[in-house]
Parts: C-alpha cells; structure tokens; sequence
C-alpha cells in the first residue's frame, strides 16, 4: 500500500475496553480531534484524483453535498488512465452521474444505498446497482468493513480558526466513511454551509485538500396539486397535535404536510432530512422543540436539501444539531420523544395494508431509507402517542389506482403489512392497526379512487371469500 494510504483508524486512539468509552448513540465513537503530526496535501483536482487506482472502492459524499467538480475530474481521469472496476458507493446524488453512461461501463460502477434519479435508468440498464438496506444499518457496512474503503471523496466548508471542516448538508453515513476509508479527498467549498453536531472533521484527518467554490445544487419546491394539498390538510388536521416530534420523508407531499402546520404550537423535529419548510416552521414559531426528550431545543436531522434559504438558515446554526444516521434514525432514541409523528410516502399499498415504496413492480425507482426506522420508532412511542402516517395521491399522475389487490407482479415490500399504522390518500385516512384482513380492505376501499371501488370490492371478496366490512 502506498504510504499515502494511511488507514483512518491508525490516527485513532485504541479502545481497549468498551466499558471507558461512551455509546455512540449518545456521542460519536471516534474522536475527529486534530493529529498535530500531520496536514493535508494541497492539490488541484487533475492530481488529486490520481489516487485512484483500478479495483479501488470509492464513497462518494452525497444529497446537496456531492462533489460534483472530484466527480467529473475523476470521470476524465478514468478514461485517461484507462481505470477498470472502479466502484462508486453513495446515497442518493444530485449532478449528472455522468460515471453511469454507458461510455463509463467497465470504468465505474454505481452502487446506490438509496436510488437517485440520475440512477435509475443504469440500474435498469444492468449498469449499475442498488443496495435494500435501512438507512440507520449503512454506516455498518463501513465500520464492520462489509464495504472496505480505499478512498472518500467528500465535500466540505473551508477549515475554521482551529482547522476543523464541516461536513454541511449531509452528515449521515458520511462521517463512518470517512472513519473507515484509508484516504480522504476533500473538495473546500466557502458556499458549504458550517453545520454542528456529528459532521465536524479536523483538517489533519484530510489527506489531499482541493479547493474549489461553486453554489450548492438547489432543489426547488414543486407545485403541490390539490391532492397533495387535501392529504396534508387531512394529516395536520386529524393526526398532527401540539408538541408533536415530526419526522418527513423525502418528497413533496411530506413537505406540504409541514407547510399545513404553521399554527401549531411547541413542534419539534427529529429527522433524517430537513427542508426549507422546517425553516419557515421555525420562522412561524410552530416549531421550538421545546418538548422533546432527545436533543431538547434543537432541530436533529442527518442532511439537509432545499435552497439557499436552508442552506443559509444551517450555516453556523446552533438551534441544528446534525447527526450520523444510526443516531437520527435509532429506534429506541426516536421513541422516547413526545407524540412521535412520522410522514413518508409510498408507491403502492394493497388491500391488506402491504406498501411499496422502493420500486414500481420490478422497476427500481428508490430505496427503504429511513422509513421503516421512524414507523417503528413512531409506533413505540413510550408516551403511546406516536403515529406512523404513510400518505399517498389515490392515483398516479397517469389516473392508475395506488391501491391495489397485490402489488405488482416484482415490487418489494418496504413496510409491511404488521407494521402500518395510518395510510393516508386524499379520501381519508385508513387506521389499519389491529384490524383482520377483511377490516382492513374495508378502509382501504374507502380512502381509494371512487373510480377503482367496486374492482377493489369485487378482488377483495374473490380473495377473502366474504365481503370487506368494518
């Protein structure tokens, strides 16, 4: 191994007994305090990603924080050098994914841990892969070295007066990569926001430092129709009370649930993701977090994606605390705050409550993430108050039925059906828990398109041999 190759964990102290140091559910289990004995090397782009050798394993830092400018230098570099089998590890990315054309096959392969849209049509293709894996065990790929990292690619804030980076927008399986790569390529970035908690990094622990400044990418809010609009009427009505601890999915209907809930009082949030709708909740004085048992006062998240008013709202931001995954999405640390209430998204539900939220039939179009993390956490509540809320449109964009009979013939069950709780269209709400099979085809009916009831009546008593009731 080259010299440049120090693995992390020999700039770490030894642990020689579990019992002297803390859980790192509570605090992070290795020190990123500075190495006095060591700098980062100061490169430019073309130099820094010739560290990169053919076969290595490669973590790319994702969501708002993907180095984009590392990515397509390296993209070049791999054509030059003529690299082969060069895997590229990550979360979802927001960029072009140029590595997963198909002029890249046997240069580099993707492997998402949760699909982006600039995957998905690789990962059909046999390009690339995708991992089903929840979101708070994928920092034990790293740390059990499942996944053994040659090098991180990461993106960060220039070092402050002490020399410690942040890593901004996007903490969560981050900060065990770099733990467990042998070699940190990082892109310093003034536009990165200086976010607090678990995503701060000692400029010694860098190896190779490449300075380049370009605004982060921005997702932009999308116009919500009146479907998505009438479901989150439905759930902050109905489901959301005062002093609530929120937790959201990724997507639009999640987000337009928290635009409903500017009156509500004493909020708090503990989540894997936050967007610029939290911002406007504190801005309203909904959100104080004053009630929670975890981390009381702050904001928890794991990453953050929306636009410059996030971005600016998270920088040097005390009210956030941005933490690991495995911290944010802890089960047994979401339960123990008030009132848990977690809203995610799905795909497809069937009539007995099975939901789909990773894939259309055979089709990957996404991941488990975190949702699966917070329906239980939500539903162990130790106050007996949580709701874990699965909502969806009652049709596609197309006019095709989210309810079905069976899922389609290749689809994944994220949740199952011993698991939901709440399902959620903009025709009601349907409380599952508890309920036989016959019970719960009744309620999903009753929250279905009008169009699709009497098909969904007629599947159901063919299946159940009696007609769904109450």
């Amino acid at each position: 191994m080259s010299a440049l190759f120090k693995p992390f964990s020999r700039l770490l102290p030894r642990v020689t007994s579990i019992g002297s140091r803390r859980s790192f559910f509570i605090y992070s289990p290795d020190a990123l305090s500075p190495q006095h004995d060591r700098e980062p090397a100061k490169k430019c782009a073309e130099e820094a990603v010739q560290a990169i050798q053919s076969g290595h394993k490669i973590f790319v830092h994702g969501c708002a924080a993907t180095p984009n400018y590392l990515l397509s230098v390296l993209a070049d570099y791999g054509k030059k050098a003529a690299l082969k089998d060069v895997e590229l590890i990550h979360i979802p990315t927001v960029g072009p994914a140029t590595y997963t054309e198909p002029e890249y096959e046997g240069i580099f392969r993707s492997k998402s841990l949760f699909i982006g849209a600039n995957c998905r049509k690789a990962i059909a293709e046999g390009r690339a892969d995708a991992v089903s894996i929840f979101l708070s065990e994928i920092p034990l790929l790293f740390r059990r070295k499942i996944y053994k990292l040659d090098v991180a690619l990461i993106h960060v804030s220039p070092p402050d007066q002490h020399g410690f980076c942040s890593l901004g927008v996007s903490v969560d399986c981050t900060r065990a990569a770099i733990q467990a790569a042998d070699y940190i390529i990082a892109q310093v970035n003034e536009h990165m926001p200086r976010t607090l908690g678990d995503g701060l990094i000692h400029q010694s622990h860098i190896d190779c430092m490449v300075e380049h400044n370009t605004p982060l990418p921005e997702i932009m809010p999308i116009i919500r129709t009146p479907e998505i609009n009438e479901i989150a009427r439905l759930i902050s009505d109905n489901l959301v009370e005062d002093g609530a601890t929120l937790q959201t999915g990724i997507g639009n209907l999640p987000d337009a649930v928290l635009h409903k809930l500017y009156n509500h009082k004493d909020l708090g949030f503990h989540s894997e993701m936050m967007s610029d709708t939290v911002v406007n909740l504190v801005e309203k004085g909904a959100l104080t977090n004053a009630k929670k048992s975890i981390q009381t006062g702050k904001i928890v998240a794991s990453f953050g994606m929306g636009t410059g008013k996030l971005y600016k709202f998270l920088d040097d931001n005390s009210f956030v605390s941005m933490h690991e995954c495995d911290f944010t999405n802890n089960i047994s640390l979401i339960c123990q705050n008030p009132r848990v209430t977690s809203i995610n998204t799905c795909l497809e539900v069937d009539l007995t409550g099975q939901v789909c939220s990773d894939s259309i039939g055979s089709y990957m179009y996404s991941g488990f993430g975190g949702q699966i993390d917070f329906v239980r956490g939500a539903a162990l509540s130790l106050d007996g108050e949580g709701k874990p809320i699965i909502a969806c449109t009652s049709t596609t964009d197309e006019g095709i039925s989210r309810v079905v009979p069976t899922l389609k013939e290749g689809a994944g069950v994220v949740t199952t059906r011993a698991h939901v709780h709440y399902i959620v269209t903009e025709y009601g709400i349907a409380y599952l828990f508890g309920k036989n099979l016959r019970q719960r085809a009744y309620e999903m009916i009753k929250i279905a398109h009008p169009s699709q009831r009497e098909l969904l009546e007629k599947a159901a008593f063919e299946r159940f041999k009696c007609m769904p009731s109450p």
